[in-house]
């Protein structure tokens, strides 16, 4: 009976060791996360701030047209063109319109009346949109983006096996459920750091998985199966990492630019480009206020000749989201694809995406994903404190492997499926194992100080 049950599940000094060592590398970024996340969590209320001094115009006479403001934003930003124009929420409040040269993309403030410009900002240098970059890819384009994904990856088996040394085996609510304050020293610690472990682990693992279709390699793995899948290329509501975004920008920078006729260079003579005309702007804009769409809502002229201009809600709880086609001769509507008409994966993915960014369900949905953020950084400090206190001197205080046992073969069905579910994890986990069967076992300095003593077969 006993070897049965060694075979089903690994020994808990193997598992308590494999816990050490995620913890060890995404203890960091558990903690960046938190922070980033946790600002980025209330990004509407920031941003409203930020422009509120646009927000209350005062407007003493008829407003110019959205053609007119469309083209005073071009004018302010020489060699742009239009890339969306934002319907305005309110009739004083100041039009933003984004205008964009290639992958560069600038949000310029007009006045809808006088067509002042009462601001220019850089898309890429908007304070949440650097916190969402901070976030999601340490301002370190695609190479972050693969850091953060293997952290995160190593954050999910740092909780799975947590709650697996976490699970009850005695009797007792205390240290399971609630931390026994009274005790003190290391009982004290290790109680906050299993019950707070305990508490937020489900929605941290929500919050873990939900953001993995931003990262750039589990992304694209996902859009490489659904392209397969499905028989044809996925156009996705989101973006896999920042080369990704550049490389949509630049497509529709390209395409607007089609518009306005020949290249800039043509057999090596500079060529005039014909003004585009933003004339269906203001008829677009009759037909789309009826609609009633959540804000904000985005107006983009057309990608290439022959095609329509398109709107879109962009809310930030994202099964609000509407996708539109227009007609910029007539101003009729051509198509509407709402949320609840798109594939399956993509209403999961968007309501995952609502939930994770806070905007799923108002202030609640806030106070949820902080109070997760909170735990997650008490889970981290308390697994500092509960190291540290026992490290020995002179070794990293690694849990010392065990001998060798039976094949625990519910465990590594486990790992495998993870492996596949996270390939990088999956590949990072192998990469470890090599070094540490092959390499570190054999010198006797590193071999103590990571607690191998002994081992020559599996960990």
């Amino acid at each position: 009976m006993q070897h049965s049950r060694r075979r089903r599940w690994p020994n808990t000094a193997t598992v308590w060791r494999w816990h050490f060592y995620a913890g060890l590398f995404c203890i960091p970024f558990v903690l960046w996360l938190a922070v980033t996340g946790s600002i980025y969590l209330f990004r509407p209320q920031v941003e409203a701030l930020i422009d509120a001094p646009y927000a209350n115009l005062a407007i003493t006479g008829p407003r110019a047209s959205a053609a007119e403001q469309a083209a005073a934003a071009v004018r302010a930003v020489p060699g742009s063109v239009l890339h969306r124009y934002q319907l305005p929420e309110t009739d004083r409040q100041g039009v933003q319109i984004i205008v964009g040269k290639g992958q560069d993309e600038t949000r310029v403030y007009v006045h809808p009346q006088t067509l002042a410009v009462l601001k220019t900002v850089d898309e890429d240098q908007r304070l949440m949109r650097v916190v969402f970059r901070l976030h999601g890819e340490l301002l370190a384009g695609t190479p972050g983006s693969y850091l953060v994904e293997l952290a995160a990856s190593w954050t999910i088996v740092m909780l799975l096996s947590g709650l697996f040394l976490w699970w009850p085996r005695r009797g007792g609510l205390g240290g399971i459920v609630y931390p026994r304050l009274t005790a003190g020293g290391r009982r004290f610690w290790r109680d906050l750091h299993a019950v707070t472990g305990f508490w937020v682990s489900a929605f941290a693992l929500f919050l873990l998985i939900s953001g993995l279709p931003w990262a750039k390699s589990w992304g694209g793995y996902l859009k490489a199966v659904r392209g397969v899948v499905e028989g044809h290329p996925v156009k996705q509501d989101w973006t896999t990492g920042r080369a990704d975004e550049l490389r949509q920008r630049a497509a529709a920078d390209a395409g607007t630019r089609a518009m306005m006729g020949e290249h800039a260079e043509h057999h090596g003579m500079a060529m005039a480009h014909p003004a585009v005309s933003y004339v269906p702007l203001d008829r677009l804009i009759a037909t789309l206020g009826p609609l009633r769409l959540a804000t904000p809502v985005l107006v983009s002229p057309p990608a290439g000749p022959g095609q329509p201009w398109t709107a879109k809600s962009d809310a930030a709880n994202r099964p609000l989201r509407t996708d539109l086609t227009l007609d910029g001769d007539t101003g009729k509507l051509l198509s509407r694809k709402d949320f609840a008409q798109r594939r399956l994966v993509d209403r999961l993915v968007g309501y995952g995406v609502a939930i994770h960014e806070g905007q799923a369900f108002g202030w609640l949905n806030q106070l949820l994903n902080l109070l997760t953020a909170l735990g997650l950084i008490l889970l981290a400090v308390s697994s500092v404190v509960l190291w540290w206190r026992r490290r020995p001197e002179g070794v990293l205080g690694a849990p010392r492997a065990g001998e060798p046992r039976p094949a625990a073969l519910a465990f590594f069905a486990l790992l495998i499926a993870l492996g596949l579910f996270l390939p990088l994890m999956g590949i990072s986990l192998l990469a470890v194992l090599a070094v540490e069967r092959l390499v570190l076992v054999h010198l006797p300095g590193a071999r103590h100080w990571l607690g191998l003593r002994g081992v020559r077969a599996a960990a």
